[in-house]
């Protein structure tokens, strides 16, 4: 028996198979190095000042910030479009947002996708829906939007407007970053990846009614922590909540403190303890 074309046929998955890992391993070995580099002064200095944040937050979490900026600036691939021309500030604002999000947790990036398109202002995009049998297209104005699997979006002017103001719950960088960690298990539903399996059934549950509850004080006019467009739907609910959780963090503890307990444990952080 001839076992030269077994080899071959055999041999040639496993190889594949031995480069896979050993890519995968280089990843790695590259991301634990960058995220132990420190930022150009240049690159910390836009962190202070674009990223309100970063300034509350204590030392130790700030080198984590450095180190994950470092990165995501690696990973992530910017696009200006409508003309805009993407600036080393801009990358570094965007990353320093995005990146608070990922403190204290196992995974120091956002997998799934490269590229990140960056317009001047709000922008429009294209939205089909279906009423009965019959096809609706039409546009709507967007500051940002994360494509399931795909790029994320955002609108730079929206981007400033969300820094402007670090306690008033909106920031558009937090908000559309949110949807891709919502989106790691497969599905965009408002329950991201938890730490442990124990915490899915009491995650559901407080998510859950704090979701119906916000319908309800919006309806009566009486909501104050986070913005009612958390109540669209779950998953908005969840992106929502977290801006309230990382920029309002001491009013959602105070005035819904079962909801802060389930972020906090999930993001690893305690925003109503910066100063």
């Amino acid at each position: 028996m001839n076992l030269s074309g077994l080899v071959i046929i055999v041999g040639i998955p496993f190889v594949g198979w031995c480069g896979y890992l050993g890519w995968r391993w280089w990843q790695r070995h590259q991301r634990r190095q960058l995220a132990t580099q420190k930022l150009p002064r240049e690159l910390v200095g836009f962190l202070q000042r674009m990223v309100p944040l970063y300034r509350r937050i204590p030392t130790d979490l700030q080198q984590q910030v450095q180190g994950y900026v470092n990165i995501f600036l690696h990973d992530k691939h910017f696009v200006g479009c409508g003309g805009l021309e993407v600036t080393d500030q801009m990358r570094v604002t965007i990353a320093g947002n995005a990146c608070l999000l990922l403190l204290n947790r196992d995974t120091n990036h956002f997998p799934g996708f490269q590229s990140i398109l960056v317009y001047p202002d709000t922008y429009l995009a294209k939205q089909v829906t279906m009423d009965g049998d019959i096809v609706i297209h039409h546009e709507s104005n967007r500051a940002g939007e994360s494509w399931y699997g795909g790029p994320l979006v955002l609108s730079w002017a929206d981007v400033l407007r969300g820094i402007s103001d670090p306690a008033d719950g909106h920031n558009v960088v937090l908000h559309e970053f949110a949807h891709k960690l919502d989106e790691q298990n497969g599905i965009v539903d408002g329950l991201p990846i938890l730490r442990s399996t124990d915490d899915y059934a009491v995650w559901t549950e407080v998510l859950n009614r704090e979701f119906t509850d916000l319908i309800e004080r919006t309806e009566r006019c009486k909501n104050n922590v986070i913005d009612a467009y958390g109540a669209t739907s779950p998953p908005e609910f969840f992106a929502v909540a977290t801006e309230s959780f990382y920029e309002r963090g001491a009013l959602m503890k105070k005035e819904l403190p079962v909801l802060y307990q389930q972020l906090e444990a999930f993001y690893g952080v305690d925003p109503a303890g910066w100063r």
